[in-house]
């Protein structure tokens, strides 16, 4: 019963219904249509934001089987976004404690969230696309960051349903062209009231200087050097402008092959050792290219194994790492966990979500990704090795591991202009497609493919295992998952900063992105690898690198190591990997689903409580000191401040904080004896403890 608990903070009562939303049943609807036309609320449009089409008289569900009730309102499609306009959900503005997002609402999907439609016809619920010949009588909405709404359209006008059912339809689901994105629209009208925010120190890697920065901060100028020679992109779109590469390295070697085959910095260790990443050479079936492209690849292996250099060690990531393919399964499978309709649907997978957790292969895949970041951690921490990351185009697993990296063994990647800086060097710049990984212009012949959310999980487990070493929270990872889909800034809706750069004319506050070329099948997915690096290098690379064995020895000595030694939160960060360790991300994850949030539970509630105990045993003091006050007055007080953690939820600043309500819908008698919130409060301990099993 408490599986969901246990992995990622559920197994509590449900959420109980705000107590000053008002809510109706369907057939209460034509009774109260008049009363609708004189609440009507105003529809808020961003600039450049139009209106495409609205239905009035629409029943947004609540998530409770016993008595389908919700709230009426409109139902509304824009360019940017789908937005239900409910009576009373304003008074949602008024907590405090609740997250808001500054440009979408709580009722608001933008049209790159939505993942999927469905239709109910007589009870029955099919997918909805292309042109419809019957229309449904509810529409349900899944969305990519995980929400489900549910929409009434039994007593909509028939011609309103047809409307705003078809335009939901064709401006979610059909292929877009670049130019068409609401990007573009809001940067035309926005750009006289876009102005740098001056506490915004994301360092944007666009000139030569950021880059040269970037090497002194890391100590890393004295073997590598910012060169220029793709200014204006006259080399290739793929790569950024400026970058770095070995001293030694020629700039006419750099303008060859069109970047590819070039060691390209990423990041140097306080020891000298350095994070390099390589594009693999295009393949070619002629002889005398192939004579020419090993030569190359020999001078630049001399260059990069030559004094100054260190000895180096060359992941190739397009064999013997994750394949996109695996992502793109494993999180389909995952994310069904979550999608969930309605209570009844969420019991009944409850006796077999642990099965279903590990078939989806989510969990295994992330830690496979910190088990290959310790590995190359430790290689350059202990070993002093430089290390060469190998990939087709260097653009996905390049992006994933050397962010990680850099996140596990440098302190100023867990602060949040560091944080942000990271992701500009290394996604931004580094050429990840987000255009074609998040299939923000739903192609068909692509599907999405969550790299970037991956690395945010993998995040994620560090920021959960060792919270002082962030500055920054749990909460600011979801929202800045939440900002994959709302095209307001440019930061991950291009494949390239030459991409970005041609087709935005000015700089906003955001992170450019490339066109890179896609393989013909299912867009980008490729299953054969790139031969060609380990025919030319094959002999070399097997020196450099160490048997399997040895490499494992290795690894577990120093995981054993470090772990057995005192905790340095400024120093490197190594994550636990073991089975138990790798946790669900249950704030992204569970945040939309009531019955799986612990009512007074959770870090937050016990941070919270232990805030309060704090605040009493000072107020004590001042008490004791004082000697004012009697016994009794000390006795009345103290409860008063151990309330406010109980009403606070595991899955905070997302879900409700408690009140008032209802019995709980856990289908089992051991929560049958949790009362209201003054029983909760007494109770706390309890729920804290489940929180954090």
């Amino acid at each position: 019963m408490l599986g969901k608990g246990v992995v990622g903070g559920g197994g509590g009562p449900k959420a109980p219904k705000p107590s000053f939303v008002s809510y109706v049943r369907p057939e209460e609807i034509h009774t109260n249509e008049k009363e609708v036309a004189e609440k009507e609320i105003t529809l808020h449009l961003l600039p450049g934001e139009q209106l495409l089409c609205e239905a009035s008289t629409v029943l947004k569900y609540v998530q409770e089987d016993s008595c389908q009730c919700g709230v009426y309102g409109r139902l509304v499609c824009t360019d940017f976004k789908i937005a239900f306009l409910g009576d009373n959900e304003s008074a949602l503005d008024n907590d405090e404690t609740h997250f808001k997002n500054k440009v979408i609402g709580e009722n608001d999907i933008t049209l790159h969230c939505v993942d999927q439609i469905y239709g109910v016809f007589d009870e029955k619920k099919k997918t909805l696309f292309g042109q419809l010949k019957k229309y449904p009588e509810k529409l349900i909405i899944h969305c990519k960051d995980l929400r489900v709404f549910h929409f009434c359209l039994r007593y909509t006008k028939e011609e309103e349903v047809k409307r705003i059912v078809s335009g939901i339809i064709h401006h979610t689901q059909a292929p877009k062209l670049l130019k068409r994105l609401f990007l573009f629209s809001y940067a035309t009208a926005a750009q006289n009231n876009t102005a740098t925010n001056p506490k915004n120190h994301t360092v944007m890697f666009d000139t030569l200087e950021d880059w040269c920065w970037e090497l002194e901060r890391t100590k890393g100028n004295m073997k590598f050097k910012a060169v220029s020679a793709n200014e204006g992109y006259r080399i290739c779109g793929r790569l950024p402008a400026y970058f770095v590469v070995p001293t030694p390295l020629p700039e006419e070697d750099v303008q060859r092959f069109q970047g590819h085959g070039i060691p390209i910095w990423c990041w140097s260790c306080h020891n000298g050792s350095a994070l390099l990443k390589m594009s693999a050479l295009p393949k070619e079936q002629d002889d005398g290219i192939l004579q020419i492209q090993k030569s190359f690849l020999d001078g630049i292996y001399k260059t990069i194994h030559r004094p100054p250099y260190e000895t180096v060690k060359t992941e190739d990531l397009s064999s013997n790492f994750l394949s996109l393919q695996e992502i793109q399964t494993a999180y389909s499978k995952f994310k069904q966990l979550f999608l969930i309709d309605n209570s009844t649907e969420f019991w009944d997978t409850d006796i077999k979500w642990f099965s279903l957790l590990e078939s989806s292969s989510w969990l295994d895949i992330i830690r496979r990704c910190l088990k290959k970041g310790i590995e190359i951690t430790e290689c350059l921490e202990a070993q002093n090795m430089n290390v060469l990351l190998l990939e087709e185009n260097a653009s996905d697993f390049c992006c994933l591991l050397s962010s990680l990296v850099q996140v596990m063994m440098d302190p100023y990647c867990r602060t949040i202009p560091g944080f942000q800086s990271l992701i500009q060097k290394e996604w931004v710049m580094g050429g990840h497609c987000f255009l074609d990984r998040c299939n923000h212009l739903r192609q068909n012949d692509k599907e999405e493919v969550p790299v970037f959310l991956l690395f945010l999980d993998c995040v994620w487990q560090l920021v959960h295992q060792y919270p002082p070493a962030f500055e920054f929270t749990e909460t600011y990872l979801t929202v800045l998952s939440d900002s994959l889909y709302i095209p307001i800034f440019s930061t991950f809706f291009f494949n390239s900063p030459h991409q970005k750069d041609t087709n935005m004319h000015q700089r906003q506050l955001s992170l450019p992105l490339t066109q890179s070329k896609s393989s013909p099948k299912r867009g980008f997915f490729r299953e054969e690898t790139d031969h060609l690096i380990k025919n030319l290098l094959g002999k070399r690379i097997s020196k450099l690198i160490n048997s399997s064995d040895e490499l494992q020895d290795n690894f577990r000595e120093f995981y054993d190591s470090w772990h057995s030694k005192p905790m340095d939160y400024h120093g490197v960060l190594l994550p636990h990997i073991e089975g138990p360790e790798i946790k669900v991300w249950a704030q992204r994850y569970l945040r939309w689903i009531p019955e799986a949030q612990i009512l007074g539970g959770g870090r937050v509630a016990t941070m919270s409580k232990l805030l309060e105990m704090m605040e009493e045993v000072q107020h004590l003091q001042e008490k004791i000191e004082e000697r004012h006050h009697s016994q009794e007055a000390l006795q009345a007080e103290a409860p008063c401040l151990l309330r406010n953690s109980a009403r606070l939820s595991s899955l905070f600043p997302f879900a409700l904080h408690q009140r008032p309500s209802s019995k709980p819908v856990l289908p089992t008698s051991g929560w049958k004896a949790l009362g209201d919130e003054e029983d909760l409060a007494k109770r706390e301990d309890e729920f804290v403890d489940l929180g954090d099993v």
